[in-house]
């Protein structure tokens, strides 16, 4: 059987990735007037790494997503990008560590007025440095990476929830971003569409080696996320596995927010064993009593 954390080895192995977080919070504090959203937020992310980003409505969440991307500024503290300080950056400046950067929505925010090649292809015709069969080619490649090929002539109207959420990610995905936010891409699907969502992140960071943040609710997902991993095979498939819980992935890692504050950070076992009253409380206020098994 192929180790599933190959991946997570491949990144520590790596002398540029070793000891060099790709992204990280230094101190970070945030407020909107006077509502302190995020206090004193220190972690780290590592080149491969999945984080899970979890806690109440209002906890912070997508607030870290929005400080991650530059959209906002922190009130104390750093945020640095491969090893850069984007705290005080000009939004010139941030254009190139947003071009590094992917990030999903929860609704797949297409433009409502383009088709899906169009919306998949939106950066490569603004930048104006590919043909068109250039650009026909990337697109295509993309929406086959999710499995919509034959929607490319399609309007966002005549989608379903999961297959936009799907074209959102192959926009995602456009200039081959190292890391990808996830805000969550799996609130009000099916269990089916749910899945596909979930094997293509676990794809992305398994065969991609894509560093990825997830922002959820969802602790069904959150937990295939921890348990499950990609394999290639010979035949040029890709086959998932589940690690079951005797295994701790070692790529995969929970923050759970309290408050604003950094209430609970470590794995999906350690998530599931913990006796913080707080945690307890969350996991049986979101899954009916606990976390998946």
């Amino acid at each position: 059987m192929s180790d599933p954390n190959s991946a997570a080895r491949r990144a520590a192995d790596d002398p540029a990735a070793a000891g060099m977080p790709v992204i990280e919070f230094r101190g970070v504090t945030k407020g909107f007037d006077d509502d302190v959203v995020l206090r004193d937020i220190s972690v780290h992310i590592s080149r491969g790494e999945t984080i899970i980003i979890l806690g109440a409505s209002g906890s912070g969440k997508s607030t870290i997503l929005k400080l991650i991307l530059g959209l906002i500024r922190p009130d104390l503290g750093k945020i640095l990008i491969d090893e850069q300080d984007i705290t005080g950056m000009l939004d010139r400046d941030l254009v190139a560590i947003r071009r590094k950067i992917g990030m999903v929505f929860q609704e797949g925010a297409l433009f409502d007025s383009l088709s899906v090649r169009e919306n998949v292809g939106y950066r490569l015709y603004e930048e104006g440095k590919m043909s068109e069969e250039e650009i026909e080619s990337a697109v295509l490649r993309l929406l086959g990476f999710v499995g919509l090929e034959d929607a490319i002539d399609k309007m966002p109207a005549e989608l379903s929830g999961g297959m936009k959420r799907r074209v959102g990610l192959a926009r995602a995905l456009v200039g081959n971003p190292r890391v990808i936010l996830y805000d969550e891409p799996t609130a009000g699907l099916d269990p089916i569409t749910k899945q596909t969502i979930v094997d293509l992140m676990i794809k992305l960071r398994d065969l991609e080696g894509v560093t990825t943040i997830f922002v959820t609710h969802d602790l069904a997902a959150a937990a295939l996320i921890a348990t499950e991993y990609a394999t290639a095979q010979e035949d040029g498939n890709v086959r998932f596995r589940s690690s079951g819980d005797e295994l701790c992935l070692l790529n995969v890692r929970f923050v759970l927010l309290n408050e604003g504050r950094i209430g609970f950070e470590g794995s999906y076992q350690e998530l599931k064993a913990s006796n913080d009253s707080y945690v307890q409380k969350f996991l049986a206020r979101r899954s009916g009593g606990g976390m998946p098994e």
